[in-house]
């Protein structure tokens, strides 16, 4: 068993003290006031007189395994740390500070720990509002679920992402221990292979926001919407939940918007967790997918708050579903895409862009952008296509010097919609910017050169390519 020392008995060294001894441990009190050994003696504790600053105090608790100095006088400290090293490498030494600049020196000094009461006191405050702002808002938003009368429609972003869905299927468990029926609604389409795994293995039941009539929900939910201003929800939102400011004011009258995490997915198992909820396999396998999904696997802008959600949700999670979500047979379709990408690929350096032409599957660009970033030499790649009368684009980078996200909205914001992050970005532009030419079956491939002129130009422009300095590569004739 581990024995310790205490050096300076003041009212932090009487808290630790206590605890150790009420936790069965040998402890021995050091501390220079004769009043308060005296006092720590009636109280049945090991206590002895003398000055934590001299060289004899270091032979005096030179046995102890854990040495823990919480003096309030840091140069009493400082030399207790200096005899202590001096004589001993082995023990292992706590030692308090009063701001930074002690810290630092306490280090140098070789403490093992170093504490600071003031950060401490902070970080507890900080956790316990954080504890009762979560509390009031769950209070809150039962307020606004328990005052559904008949049923609620939770509604998810255009063609939804994993942590779209997992939240939405997170916020449909919470409604249902509270007594009220909700449905999940989407817009666009459930596209890439994973999320459609996700949401098939899971037997998540979503239905297109186009089939139902949304004045049948006397209560609706927005969740994770991506780009909020634009989702044609034809009904007052009653609940708005996201990890990403809007940039405006959100009317509804719950809202619960947390840039400080990654995933919204985190926001809903916290709510989870703050309701006391008995966490299903399917909510916690989804919720987990959601968050390693947003944060690639938590390498990606990953937060304490990402991570002791996963943790909590592991041993509740089907990780046979996980490993079968994130390994799903590549479609036919996307083998086209993919096939038509790396034809037409052209290269500047270590970025990559590429046009698929006309495709059926705009998810399959983002599915081609990430297989190509595994070519040598690629730290960037851009796959374009062609839905109907919209260019959509997909971006994928690794280059931690490059903001993909910043270089989408560089070359397109003023054309067409661009959003995404350092390191995965999308955009979508109206053909008629680049043609003003209508689609016909004679003027495809007209439309298709056009397009990939221009959208090929003002790409590598963005990323700061000079194209006719560099020879683009082969295009894998």
């Amino acid at each position: 068993m581990s024995t310790y020392a205490i050096l300076g008995c003041g009212s932090v060294g009487h808290a630790v003290a206590e605890e150790l001894v009420e936790r069965g441990k040998d402890v021995l009190i050091v501390d220079k006031d004769e009043s308060r050994v005296e006092a720590l003696r009636d109280q049945d504790l090991n206590a002895q007189q003398a000055d934590i600053r001299d060289e004899a105090v270091a032979e005096l608790v030179a046995e102890r395994d854990v040495v823990l100095i919480m003096s309030s006088d840091i140069d009493a400290n400082e030399a207790a740390v200096r005899n202590i090293r001096s004589q001993n490498e082995e023990q292992f030494v706590v030692v308090r500070a009063s701001d930074p600049v002690t810290s630092d020196e306490l280090t140098e000094l070789g403490a093992d720990v170093v504490i600071n009461p003031s950060s401490v006191i902070a970080d507890a405050s900080l956790r316990a509002l954080e504890s009762g702002e979560l509390e009031y808002k769950a209070r809150q938003l039962s307020d606004v679920i328990d005052a559904t009368s008949d049923r609620m429609a939770i509604v998810t972003h255009d063609n939804p992402d994993p942590d779209s869905i997992s939240s939405a299927v997170a916020l449909r468990a919470i409604a249902e221990h509270l007594g009220v029926d909700a449905d999940i609604l989407y817009f666009g389409d459930i596209g890439h292979q994973e999320n459609r795994a996700f949401v098939n293995l899971l037997d998540i039941e979503l239905t297109p926001y186009e089939d139902v009539d949304i004045d049948d929900y006397d209560t609706v939910a927005l969740i994770d919407p991506a780009k909020a201003g634009e989702l044609q929800v034809d009904a007052q939102v009653d609940i708005f939940i996201d990890h990403y400011e809007s940039g405006g004011e959100v009317d509804a009258e719950f809202v619960d918007v947390r840039p400080n995490v990654s995933s919204t997915s985190t926001i809903l198992t916290k709510y989870i967790q703050e309701f006391d909820l008995s966490v299903s396999e399917e909510v916690a396998t989804a919720l987990l997918y959601g968050i390693r999904a947003e944060t690639l696997d938590f390498r990606r802008d990953t937060t304490p708050a990402d991570l002791t959600a996963a943790a909590y949700l592991y041993p509740f999670a089907n990780h046979d579903v996980l490993e079968q979500v994130e390994s799903p047979n590549m479609s036919p379709e996307t083998l086209d895409v993919l096939a038509e990408a790396i034809t037409n690929r052209e290269v500047q350096g270590s970025h990559l862009v590429s046009n698929a032409g006309f495709i059926r599957d705009r998810e399959a660009l983002g599915q081609a952008a990430q297989q190509l970033l595994n070519l040598e030499g690629i730290t960037t790649t851009v796959c374009f296509g062609i839905v109907e009368d919209t260019i959509f684009l997909s971006a994928r980078s690794k280059d931690i010097r490059m903001n993909i996200g910043k270089v989408l909205q560089d070359a397109f914001s003023e054309i067409g919609e661009a959003a995404g992050h350092s390191t995965q970005a999308s955009a979508e532009i109206p053909l008629g910017i680049f043609t003003g030419i209508e689609i016909s079956d004679e003027n495809r491939d007209t439309l298709l050169s056009l397009t990939e002129e221009a959208v090929r130009r003002k790409l590598f422009d963005a990323m700061g390519v000079d194209v006719e300095a560099e020879p683009a590569a082969s295009n894998g004739n």
